[in-house]
Order: structure tokens, then C-alpha cells, then sequence
């Protein structure tokens, strides 16, 4: 049976552990109250003080003891103001170990007032965000009524109309009611729209509008949302009594419904700017009809306040669970306390307290809960009970023995075809100084693209390892499903199925090239036609979200910084810099299978023509410019942060460190030596600094752990300046180019192998502290739940 402690700390939230009771702090203090009692030997009988004369040793004795801790219980529950009995004089209540129980109730008491505090402010805010939810869904369902009703209506006395002129007039233009449909507020007809057909129908057309627009208003500012711009003004009327329907009147409709939907990618993006310009257009009287609300801002709207629901009912569930969690840890500790020290008073009175506390008895958190299950299930789920519970409590993986089997299944084919293939070389004398140079100019770059591929991936499933370990709440900073998102199995699986078949078409290749084929460096192109295949698969099959996720995130990367820059984003984009190799690698694969040079093998082509040479500059520049982007683009939306203009500057160092490289390449002169020494000696020391810093919180002065940070999540420091001291030497890999190292053609492969994989192998030891360092802020402000923003917004009047 596992002990309740395990449990307790195997369950508590993360990022509110230090709110959570202190249980093994308790525990601690319980045994100082074993050990005392221990130490001070049997207690008397009788309670010291009760009387000076001894009855010697009868029968009667247990009844006499009985009586007197009756009489010492009466005489504590009868005086006033001893409610806690926390400081009873008693001979019974207190005996020579009262100091350890006196501190025990105070420290429980300590935990009691902290934990009741936390539980209040967060019951607070969920209830105020749980109302404002429901204002904001009141909104979106009230305008979808109106603008639904008066499409109806439209469409209605659009074909009465069309029915009744079709025996005196011709059919009229598409324009005169092709508007309806195109914007939400369609009864606002456009400038040219107006233009034609009788005054009578413009006038019915325009106060139709008019009268929707004002109802649309009138239905927001009920729930407190207001406009930039104003009411509707009322038409003019001239001399005889009719309304004016001139542009000094249509000037005065109301500017655009404001629903604020964060640009975070192009297409939001694109739909804020045309909202501008329509205001702009609008305010210039090019456009006197542009009071509407759009419909792609309205489904962007309610996606926002589903997510945000979402969030909610997260945010409650964890709530619910903090509260049973500490209530079942004070009812464990007061048994474990009125067994040691027998103080049953005190206890139940204690006990009583607890249950009164809000965190026990409050119920407005499962109303709540209730309340939005319904509300999900009516206006999200379609009634639908089984869909509603898909998103609101998402089932969690089941784990399972398969995908261990598996995992050790490929590592071991892998390592036996690794064997076999190693012998078959040697026996080819492929990697000797009279081999084949076609061989590794070729083979080399595809299937070293895919062991720098497998190693990452392996690498990432050791974090993911260590996350879960360590309770670093790893889906929550990356915004990952629960119940999609990859375990360290899956990552392990996927590194050695990848392996495997990788060495297993480096045996093919070989047995092939011995036995004399043709076109033997078609597998390698097959190997890449088949990894291309599998990431774009449509089907639910090979980790579909995963790979759907990557490419999203992929997507967001390459178009920086149009997209907004989430926490997956630069994470992965820190990724690519340290797989600069691998992208060269790419760029040789795609020229050589896709340039001509299948046939005759002509390697020289992607390796000395200008356009390749170019094309390198341009491929090593990329992850750092991408990253670089991302800063500027955090820089505009949060409040320009300086921190994220110096972390542009480290890419921009970065990139110029790499170009000098290149040029000392090209041209090997004392000189850009030197410019290689500076510019990649200036650049390390401002990735170091940024590293221990700023991603990782190290080389703090003040912290109570030497040159570290105050809260660690290893328990052993030396972990912390090993890590520094690996982080700067593998750092340091640049030096190998102003080392005159004389190497064959196959040393130097292997040694360009080499430090590409001793920088994913620093990447991957980067990751655990960069998330590690995010867990502790998000644990610092108790963040357990993502905010997701709210579409409708109070706007003040001009």
C-alpha cells in the first residue's frame, strides 16, 4: 500500500505546491512528539497537581484515572476564552511535552490561514471570470438572434418584393440585394447599392438598416459594451415631413461593432487592418454604410469564449481538487497527531475549524462548475453529453506495454543491423583511404540527416523523462493536449523505429553496391520520399496530432513574424539553431535528387556552383533571422520589452559570428582568422551570458544557493555547475574552425558528425533548465491555467 505522502506529493498541483499543506513539515513535528513522550517515559496515572496523597497500587486505579480526565476535560470545556485549548494549564491537556504539541497546533494553524487565504482570492477570481463568461456568451447569442432574425426577415420580403415588381419592370440588378449575406448587418446597403431603384426603396432600405444597427447597439450596451462614435443619429427631414437620406446623414451611422480578436496570425491580422480602413473610409464619407460586424470576427468570437469556458472548467476542476487534497492531508495529520499526543479536545476542536474553513464547506465552486458544464453542453456541444465531455475532461492515454515492447524491439534490430553493416563496410573497405569517394559524398549527407533527426528526438524524449520526473508541467507551458501529446515511450519509439530503418537501407544500399546494381543511390532518395510521406499522412496514424502540431508550429516559424509567438514557437526555433548541420544537409538532399544529377553523380554541383554556395549563406542565416523576427515581434506586443530587443541582438551577433566564418572558409587569412576569433568570441560570451541568465535564472549574487537561484528543483547542486561548466565547453565547438587540422576525407566527415551532435546533445541539455526556469515563474504567480481573452470589450466613447 503506498503511503498517503507519496500520494499527496505525487498529486498536488505544481504550480501551487507551496500553497498546498506542508505535510512532511507536520509529520516532522509529529515525530518530535513521539520522540518527547518517548524520552520523558510513561505518564502518571493521574494528572500531576491533583493531589499530594498516593491510594498505593489497587484495583480501583483505572477508575480513579478515568474520573480525573473526566474532571480535567469538564473543567477545559467549562473556562471561557480557551476555545483552540492551545494554551491549557491542565495537568492532563499539557504535560512535559507541550511545547511540541503547542507548536504542532500552531503550525497546523499556519497552514490552515494559508491555505484558506489562497483558496479565496482563486474562488474570487473564477467566480468574476465565470460572470463575465456568461456576459460575454449573453452578448454573442444576442447579436446572432438579431442578425439571424433580421436575415430572415430579409430574405423574406426580399422575394415579396421581387415577386410584385416582376410583372411591371425587368428583374433588377444582382446589386440591389446581392449585399445580403456578404456582412452580418446586411440591411446596411452599400453607396452604389442606394444608388438605384425608387427614393422610396432607398429610404425603406437604409432605415431598415438603421433600425438593425440601433438594435445590434442597444442589445450590447444592455451588457455594458459601448462604441467608439456614438448612438445612430436620426435622419434629417426637410419641409414637408420626409426623412433626408442624403450623405449629411448617412455620415452619422455608428462606426464598426468593436470585437477585439487578437491578431495572431496573417488572416486576423488582414481582417484588423480592413477594419481600419473601413473606419478610416468611413469617417472620410467614402463609405456611410460601414457599421457592421463581420462574420468571420463573429466565429473568431465564439471560439475565444468556448476557449475561454474551456479554461474556466480547468481552472475549477483544479480548484475542486486543491480543496479535497488538503482536507484529506488535515484529516490524515489529526489522526496521526490525537494518536501520538492524546489530545482529543484539541483535535476536534481543530477538526471542527477545518470543516468550517471556506476551502471545506464553500459550494460556490461546484455550482459553478455545474452551471458551465450546462452552458458548454447547450450552446457548444449541440446537446450532445459525450462531445462536451471530450473537451471539458479529456481523457488521459492509457499507457501501455506495447510501445515498451516496440521500443526495445527496434533498439535491438538497430543495434544488430548497426553490427552488420559495420563489418560489411570494413569487408568493402568503404571507409578506408582507397574507397570510394562517391559513396560518402552521397550516402553521407542523407543518412546523417536522419541520425541528427533520431538523436533529437531521442534527446527530447530524455526531457520529457526528466519533466515528468521532476513534475515540471511541461503540456501546460507548450499549450500540448493532455491527451495527444507525446510521453518519453512515444519519443523513444520514434528515435529507434527512425534508426532502424535508416541503417537497415545503409545495409540494402551496401549489398546492393557489391552486388553490382544500378541506381543503387535510389534509396536513399526512396528513404526520403518515404519520411515525407509519413509527415503529411492524412490518416490518424504515426502520431497524426504530433505531426500536425509540428508543422503548425513549423509554419509559424518560417512566416515570423506575422504569427504570434507562443511558447512552442521560439522554443522550436531555438531548436533549428543548433540544427544548422541538418539543414545543410536538407539543401545537398534536395539538389542532388532533384537537380539532374541522379544519372551521372556529378557532386561537384551542389557543393562549388555559386547558387549553392549562396544558398548556404542564406540556410545558415535562417534559424537565427526566424529568431530573431520572434523577439521583435514579442518586443511590439508586450509593451516593448527591452529584454527582447537584447535577445534580437544575440541572433543578429550570432548570424554575423557565422558569416565571418563562412569568409574565413572561402578565404584563410591571418586576418579573418582574427575577425573568426572576435566576432565568435564576442558571440559566445553573449549566448553564455543569455543562458545562465536569463533562460536558466543562474549567476544570481544574492541567492541563498551559490551563483544559482534560490528555488531548485534538483535536489543535488553540483548537477547545476556541471551543467554550466558542459554548457560552456560545447559552446566553445567553434574553435575546431581556426584549428589547421589535417584530416582525411573520412575523419573530417566524421568529425563534422561529431560536433553537429555534440550541439543537439547541449540543446537538449539547454531544454530541461529553460523549462525548468519557466515552471518556477509560472509557480511564482500560481499560474495553473492559460487566460484566454475575451472577444467583447468595454470601449470608451469618443
Amino acid at each position: 500500500m503506498v503511503k498517503f505522502s507519496r500520494e499527496y506529493e505525487a498529486s498536488i498541483i505544481p504550480e501551487w505546491k507551496a500553497v498546498f499543506v506542508d505535510y512532511k513539515c507536520l509529520k516532522k513535528l509529529i515525530k518530535r512528539i513521539k520522540i518527547a513522550r518517548r524520552d520523558a517515559g510513561p505518564p502518571p496515572l493521574l494528572a500531576a497537581g491533583e493531589t499530594g496523597s498516593s491510594y498505593g497500587f489497587s484495583v480501583l486505579d483505572p477508575v480513579r484515572s478515568i474520573a480525573a480526565r473526566f474532571a480535567a476535560h469538564h473543567a477545559a470545556a467549562s473556562s471561557p476564552g480557551e476555545e483552540e485549548s492551545l494554551e491549557s494549564d491542565s495537568g492532563e491537556l499539557v504535560r512535559s511535552t507541550d511545547k511540541h504539541e503547542q507548536e504542532f497546533l500552531e503550525k497546523a494553524d499556519e497552514e490552515l490561514d494559508k491555505v484558506n487565504k489562497f483558496y479565496a482570492t482563486q474562488e474570487a477570481e473564477l467566480l468574476a471570470r465565470g460572470d463575465a463568461l456568461i456576459e460575454q456568451l449573453r452578448i454573442l447569442a444576442d447579436v446572432k438572434r438579431i442578425l439571424a432574425d433580421h436575415a430572415a426577415a430579409s430574405s423574406r420580403r426580399g422575394r415579396g418584393r421581387a415577386l410584385g415588381r416582376a410583372n411591371s419592370m425587368p428583374p433588377p440588378s444582382p446589386s440591389v440585394n446581392g449585399s445580403s449575406g456578404r456582412h452580418l448587418l446586411s440591411g446596411l446597403a452599400s453607396p452604389q447599392s442606394m444608388s438605384d431603384g425608387s427614393v422610396e426603396l432607398q429610404q425603406a432600405r437604409v432605415a431598415e438598416g438603421a433600425a438593425v444597427a440601433e438594435e445590434v447597439m442597444a442589445a450590447l450596451e444592455r451588457n455594458g459594451v459601448s462604441f467608439v462614435g456614438g448612438g445612430l443619429a436620426k435622419a434629417k427631414k426637410d419641409g414637408s415631413g420626409k426623412q433626408l437620406m442624403g450623405r449629411a446623414a448617412l455620415l452619422q451611422l455608428p462606426a464598426t461593432v468593436r470585437i477585439d480578436i487578437p491578431p495572431t496570425s496573417p488572416g486576423r491580422a488582414a481582417l484588423k487592418v480592413w477594419e481600419e480602413l473601413v473606419n478610416v473610409l468611413r469617417k472620410d464619407g467614402a463609405d456611410p454604410a460601414a457599421a457592421f460586424v463581420h462574420r468571420k470576427k463573429l466565429q473568431h468570437a465564439e471560439k475565444n469564449i468556448r476557449d475561454a469556458f474551456l479554461a474556466l472548467y480547468r481552472g475549477l476542476e483544479l480548484l475542486k481538487k486543491f480543496s479535497s487534497l488538503n482536507v484529506k492531508a488535515f484529516t490524515k495529520i489529526l489522526k496521526k497527531f490525537v494518536k501520538v499526543s492524546e489530545q482529543h479536545q484539541a483535535t476536534d476542536k481543530f477538526s471542527e475549524k477545518v470543516k468550517r474553513s471556506p476551502f471545506s464547506s464553500s459550494d460556490k465552486v461546484l455550482q459553478l462548475a455545474d452551471e458551465v458544464e450546462c452552458i458548454f453542453l447547450r450552446h457548444f456541444a449541440g446537446n450532445d453529453r459525450k462531445v462536451a465531455m471530450k473537451y471539458l475532461k479529456p481523457q488521459q492515454p492509457r499507457n501501455t506495454h506495447m510501445i515498451t515492447f516496440l521500443v526495445g524491439l527496434f533498439t535491438g534490430t538497430f543495434v544488430s543491423l548497426f553490427i552488420i553493416y559495420s563489418v560489411l563496410a570494413h569487408v568493402a573497405g568503404i571507409f578506408s583511404s582507397t574507397g570510394s569517394p562517391t559513396y560518402m559524398d552521397i550516402v553521407y549527407h542523407v543518412f546523417s540527416m536522419f541520425a541528427l533527426i533520431s538523436l533529437h528526438v531521442f534527446l527530447y524524449g530524455c526531457n520529457l523523462f526528466m519533466w515528468k520526473s521532476t513534475r515540471i508541467n511541461h503540456n501546460f507551458i507548450f499549450d500540448f493536449s493532455s491527451s495527444t501529446a507525446l510521453t518519453h515511450r512515444d519519443a523513444f519509439l520514434m528515435s529507434a523505429s527512425i534508426m532502424c530503418t535508416v541503417v537497415a537501407a545503409l545495409v540494402i544500399n551496401l549489398f546492393l553496391r557489391n552486388a553490382g546494381a544500378t541506381y543503387t543511390d535510389a534509396l536513399p532518395g526512396a528513404l526520403l520520399v518515404l519520411s515525407t510521406g509519413v509527415l503529411f499522412c492524412p490518416f490518424n496514424i504515426f502520431y497524426r496530432s504530433t505531426r500536425y502540431c509540428f508543422m503548425r508550429v513549423m509554419r509559424n516559424i518560417i512566416f515570423s513574424p506575422f504569427y504570434k509567438v507562443l511558447m512552442a514557437d521560439f522554443f522550436m526555433a531555438d531548436q533549428l539553431t543548433s540544427q544548422i548541420p541538418l539543414l545543410r544537409h536538407m539543401e545537398f538532399a534536395a539538389c542532388y535528387f532533384m537537380a539532374g544529377t541522379f544519372r551521372n553523380q556529378a557532386y561537384e554541383t551542389c557543393t562549388s556552383s555559386p547558387q549553392y554556395t549562396h544558398l548556404a549563406y542564406v540556410i545558415s542565416f535562417l534559424p537565427y533571422y526566424w529568431r530573431a523576427m520572434q523577439c521583435l515581434r514579442r518586443y511590439l506586443e508586450e509593451g516593448h520589452d527591452i529584454n527582447q530587443l537584447a535577445n534580437a541582438g544575440k541572433y543578429v551577433s550570432a548570424m554575423v559570428a557565422a558569416a565571418v566564418r563562412f569568409k574565413y572558409a572561402a578565404t584563410p587569412t591571418p586576418l579573418w582568422m582574427w575577425m573568426v576569433v572576435i566576432s565568435s568570441s564576442g558571440a559566445t560570451i553573449y549566448q553564455l551570458y543569455w543562458d545562465f541568465v536569463m533562460d536558466w535564472g543562474f549567476l544570481n549574487p544574492k541567492s541563498k544557493n551559490l551563483w544559482l537561484r534560490d528555488q531548485l528543483i534538483l535536489k543535488k547542486k553540483s548537477i547545476y555547475y556541471v551543467s554550466m561548466m558542459l554548457n560552456l565547453a560545447l559552446r566553445l565547438a567553434w574553435a575546431q574552425s581556426v584549428m589547421k587540422l589535417h584530416l582525411g576525407r573520412v575523419e573530417s566527415r566524421l568529425l563534422d558528425f561529431s560536433l553537429a551532435s555534440l550541439e543537439i546533445i547541449r540543446r537538449g541539455h539547454w531544454n530541461f533548465y529553460r523549462l525548468e526556469h519557466e515552471h518556477l515563474n509560472n509557480a511564482g504567480k500560481f499560474r495553473a491555467v492559460k487566460t484566454v481573452p475575451l472577444p467583447f470589450r468595454e470601449l470608451e466613447t469618443d
